[in-house]
Parts: C-alpha cells; structure tokens; sequence
C-alpha cells in the first residue's frame, strides 16, 4: 500500500506455507482479499511474494502470469517485490541452514533468481495503475553460510564464484531496463553468521570483491567500459536491510544506514521484524527462569542464532538456540539477542523483550538516510510460535500493519 511519504509497505508471503504455485495463489485467494479489505479499502495494495522455485516453473508457462494479473486487478492490487531467499521447502520441515542452499556460487540460484526476474517484470505494475512509478525489487541469500567453508581457499573460491554469479543477474537487470524502463533490483539481506552478515561486511564485499571482480567479468562479457560495470553493479545490486538480522548483530541503524549511503551502496528493501532480547542477570535462579522461557522457542524448524554481548561490548555467537542454552548458566554475557522472528507490534514477552525499538529508530530517521521505497512486514514464524503467543493470522497481520503506520 501507497504511505503518506516515498514509501510501499506491504507483508511477505512466506508466512503462508506452501511450494507449489497452486497452493501460493490459494493462500493469496483466501487471505489477501480480507485484509485490503480491513487496511486498503479504497487504494491499491501492495504484495510482497514468496515464490518458491518449483513454482517458478508453472508460473512461466502459458498463460498463468496473464491470468494472475488479471486476478490482481480484479482485487485491486499491485507486486513490487519478491522473496527470493528460500529455494525450497520453508514450512513444516526442518529448514535450518539449508535455507542458504543453493547458495550464490551455484547455477541453480542464479537460475531461479532470473526466473523471478522475469516473472518481476511481468508483475511490475505501471505508473497508470498505482498512480506512480515503482521499482521492483528481489531478495536473497547474503552470499552463503559462514559454517560450510573452513579454508581461506574455499573462502575465496565463495566470494569469486558469487561475484560473477551476483553480476551476471546485474546484467539481466540491466537489459531489461534497456528494453522496458523497469528499474530492477536484486537486495543481498545480510543474516547471522552468513558469509555477509552486518553492515562491515556488505560494505566489504561489495568493494574488495563484487565491483573489481564482478566488474571485471561485466567489462570482459559485455564489452562495456568499467565506469559502465561499476554502475550496473550499483544500481542494480542493492542491500535488503531485515530489521531482526541488524538488531541481532547490535548495530544502530541509522548508523548503518549511513555507512551504506556513504560507501554509495543502495538500500532496495526494508523487512520489518523483530528478534527476542533477553539482559542477562548474574543471579542463577533468574537465569534458570530465562531458560525455562526460551526453550519453547529452540524448535526443529529454523535456525536460531544467539548473539551473546559481553560487559566489555565484544559480541559472541552460538549457531543455534539449543547450543546457547547449554551455556546459559555459566556465560559472562549481559545480554542475548536470538534469531526468532516474533510480532514486531509487541515489546514485552515476560522476563524477555523484542527488537522493537530497533524498527523505531531506523523509521524515525529512514527518509532523510535511504531512497528506499520498498517497506516488507516480515513475520514468518507463526506455525513456530510458543502456544501462548499465538493469535488468529489475519489479525496478527491486521496488528502487525496497523502498528507500523502508527509509526509511520
């Protein structure tokens, strides 16, 4: 939905299992509707789509992208940007750390990123239907997961393969924009111990590694001269700032923000979550209460990362929830920050609290630091949810939208 300011809001999908491109358009039939109806009744509204890669193919074929259309402007509504992070199964399995595969030194993720590309650009809605231009815009994995390379030769090999590989997509963007004016782009979301996983190392990559690298590859491929590379890799690889991921690292985010903006790196997404955060006494007993609260959360489905800050400031990792527990008693931390997505309109959660005031900050200071445009709500983890915690999902979406326009 159009805000009163540059900015789209709209929810990400992926809260809704489902694979196939059958179940994805049932699941947008049957609660999408509703919730223009309580959030947008008059205006357009926006769609944040997961689509997964075997729905990719069914979507491509025919007539069915012609057909969702014409569904979208029945129910007036409008997609400007796409999950394209998860590959595969994302729901009632065990996900874990197969969520990064295949990573960006695999054909497959390029594959699938240019089918999204592709069916993007078909979706991309015209000034004539929302009244405005819009860029589009496709999240992914932040390179590959940190865990599976233990060499410096295979470090290496992750951040060339993945450059070229990363480039090759900036090109397709480009030729697209050449041939229809759509400006597309692709928005690397930094994550818990992922090759990129805060601020220092997107900045990092992207000048040791994506724009000499990459741009060599876009100067040798395409004949183009290296002023031109560096501005196809600027415009059209961009940065995917999840709220939850840079709350988790203990960043300050208009910090960050004006890191990125200073090292000329765009921002093409803001996904708007939160993580739990627990301060950490020194009394036993209570540590041993805060135990007993985060272990419904330590579930089978996803990763949970710990970050654990210590008095000095230093920060500590543990890979996944059940891991940090193990050491709950004994650690010198003060305080955890744990990869679990909760509802982003509630900061109190009994002996623990939420990332919220995170969200805060970056939307009191995003229009004067970022030109993004693309706002995503993006709570995915309700299937997961401690019981207590659980409310009927369209009404938890209702309060998750209503609270960020209180923001806003």
């Amino acid at each position: 939905m159009k805000l009163n300011s540059p900015h789209h809001l709209t929810y990400c999908t992926n809260i809704h299992p489902g694979e196939s491109w059958d179940e994805v358009l049932t699941n947008l039939k049957t609660y999408v509707p509703n919730l223009k109806q309580r959030l947008s009744p008059d205006a357009p509204f926006g769609l944040g789509l997961r689509i997964a890669n075997k729905a990719t193919y069914p979507l491509l074929k025919g007539n069915t992208i012609a057909e969702f259309q014409q569904w979208l402007d029945q129910e007036d509504l409008y997609v400007f940007t796409i999950n394209g992070f998860p590959f595969g199964g994302f729901h009632r399995q065990v996900v874990k750390d197969h969520v990064y595969a295949p990573d960006w030194t695999k054909p497959e993720r390029v594959e699938y990123t240019l089918r999204l590309l592709k069916i993007l650009a078909d979706l991309l809605p015209t000034s004539s239907q929302i009244s405005t231009s819009l860029d589009g815009g496709i999240s992914t994995v932040p390179i590959s997961y940190k865990l599976w390379w233990t060499t410096d030769a295979e470090r290496k090999m992750v951040y060339q393969q993945s450059s070229q590989n990363i480039s090759e997509v900036a090109a397709q963007m480009h030729l697209v924009e050449a041939e229809t004016g759509q400006h597309l782009h692709l928005d690397l979301e930094p994550e818990p111990d992922c090759v990129v996983e805060n601020t220092r190392e997107l900045i990092d990559f992207y000048q040791e590694w994506l724009l000499p690298l990459g741009g060599g590859y876009l100067v040798a491929k395409y004949g183009i001269t290296p002023t031109e590379a560096e501005a196809w890799l600027r415009r059209h690889i961009q940065g995917c700032y999840d709220t939850c991921h840079f709350a988790l690292e203990y960043e300050n985010p208009l910090d960050a923000l004006d890191q990125f903006k200073q090292a000329g790196i765009n921002i093409g997404k803001i996904q708007l979550s939160a993580a739990i955060q627990v301060k950490l006494p020194a009394d036993a007993e209570k540590r041993g209460e805060i135990g007993d609260r985060l272990r419904p959360f330590a579930e089978s489905t996803y990763l949970h990362q710990v970050i654990e800050r210590y008095p000095d400031g230093s920060l500590h990792h543990y890979p996944d929830l059940p891991a940090a527990l193990s050491h709950l008693a004994s650690t010198p931390a003060v305080e955890w920050r744990t990869h679990f997505h909760v509802p982003i309109f509630l900061k109190d959660y009994q002996a623990m609290e939420s990332t919220q005031d995170h969200i805060q900050q970056l939307l009191l200071g995003l229009t004067e630091r970022s030109q993004c445009r693309h706002l995503e709500i993006e709570t995915y983890t309700w299937d997961v949810l401690p019981p207590d915690m659980k409310l009927d999902i369209s009404t938890s979406i209702q309060r998750e939208y209503e609270w960020v326009l209180a923001q806003l």
